[in-house]
């Protein structure tokens, strides 16, 4: 009797610690950008915190490219990025019919296959990938083989955004040109608006990886999300040729359309309990569409909260993203100016009045901390659309669906 209560002891000792190494405690649906910055982020500063990281695809990041102003980011943020940057330039020019003006700020840009390169070795087993998710709920996820994946806390990092407040979209193809030879591009270009206006606001990109490879990316501040892919390499192949660019090959393209809020409630992001970062919390810059810096803030956010509740990590992220939503309501004013007040051919004057502007509320409007200053100045003078049509649009509209 003695030796088979032993026993009994040694069997439910084996059962409890195989449970404690399969369990869980955050999980992060979703590999994109803000879900692979959290992953790295807590296993880097919260080894006392078991996280997951599950992948629908077999690489992170999908196939992008981040860039950002260094004024858009603390100095130990930054820090914590650099191992992700693969260039940066200390300035860069935009150009338009009537003005033409070099910034003297620095710039970086992070590509979708550096961050896979440096995240996936450091997670290691932490990162499961061909992982596709069927259903999300704050403690566990199902798979779409039926499998059914549990968590203390399961943060929903999802790029797939259903869309429910009013926007107008930034669209965009991007192609990777490799060059047989120096190109002659030798800083950042972020808009070149000296290109036929057509279907709205249009801009080349240009970014100058080295010496002989160059992303340029045909972009539109549109109405809808669809994008043209046909037209706009024939954009770019235009474009080219007017640079006299030869000898060159198309090794990589990203395309993608992103939301630019006219109005609207984080309400729409958070119709339920579930923790989220990302696109898919309403965590971006309502103007242009990027979502680096709320993809670190989030990031640092996460790795100081217990994460031992599911209900109070969704809290502390709902209330993080209303704070920065309800901070931001002057840009959807401006999307609203810029959408609904200019007509499709008239945005690019709205654009070319902003870069007039002084360079220092140029960094803050990039890094969404814009003061009221900035907002009077931004306000004030002749406006580049008609005054009845801005008038009639500084109400927000309300939401869709």
């Amino acid at each position: 009797m003695f030796g088979i209560y032993h026993g009994s002891i040694r069997f439910w000792k084996r059962c409890v610690l195989r449970y404690r190494d399969d369990m869980v405690e955050v999980l992060i649906a979703g590999g994109g950008l803000a879900g692979s910055l959290a992953a790295w982020r807590l296993a880097a500063t919260r080894p006392d915190i078991r996280v997951r990281l599950f992948e629908r695809g077999s690489t992170l990041g999908g196939n992008h490219t981040w860039s950002f102003h260094d004024t858009d980011l603390a100095a130990s943020a930054r820090a914590w990025l650099d191992p992700l940057v693969i260039a940066r330039w200390p300035d860069y020019d935009v150009r338009f019919p009537a003005h033409t003006r070099t910034l003297h700020s620095a710039y970086a840009s992070i590509s979708s296959s550096r961050l896979h390169d440096v995240i996936a070795p450091a997670l290691g087993s932490r990162l499961r990938f061909d992982a596709a998710i069927a259903h999300v709920a704050p403690d566990h996820v199902v798979l779409g083989t039926g499998e059914v994946v549990r968590a203390s806390v399961v943060v929903d990092a999802r790029g797939d955004l259903p869309v429910t407040v009013p926007c107008g979209w930034q669209t965009f193809l991007g192609q990777e040109l490799e060059f047989a030879h120096d190109h002659g591009v030798t800083r950042p270009t972020i808009m070149d608006a000296t290109v036929a206006q057509q279907n709205g606001y249009r801009f080349l990109y240009l970014l100058p990886f080295t010496p002989r490879r160059l992303l340029v990316e045909d972009t539109c501040y549109a109405d809808g999300p669809e994008v043209d892919v046909e037209a706009a390499r024939a954009a770019i192949a235009r474009y080219g040729r007017a640079q006299g660019w030869t000898g060159h090959t198309v090794s990589r393209e990203e395309i993608g359309s992103l939301p630019l809020p006219l109005g609207g409630s984080i309400d729409a992001f958070w119709p339920d309990g579930q923790p989220r970062i990302g696109m898919r919390a309403g965590l971006f810059h309502p103007t242009t569409g990027y979502s680096l810096l709320d993809a670190v803030a989030t990031a640092d956010l996460l790795a100081a909260l217990p994460l031992s509740d599911a209900a109070a990590t969704a809290a502390a992220l709902r209330a993080f993203a209303t704070a920065r939503w309800n901070a931001r309501g002057f840009f959807r004013l401006l999307n609203r100016l810029l959408f609904r007040a200019a007509r499709p051919d008239q945005r690019v004057r709205v654009l070319e009045q902003f870069y007039r502007r002084p360079a220092d509320l140029i960094a803050r409007f990039y890094a969404a901390h814009l003061t009221r200053l900035d907002q009077v100045r931004l306000m004030s003078g002749r406006p580049p659309v008609s005054m009845s049509r801005a008038l009639a649009n500084l109400r927000a509209p309300r939401q869709i669906g």
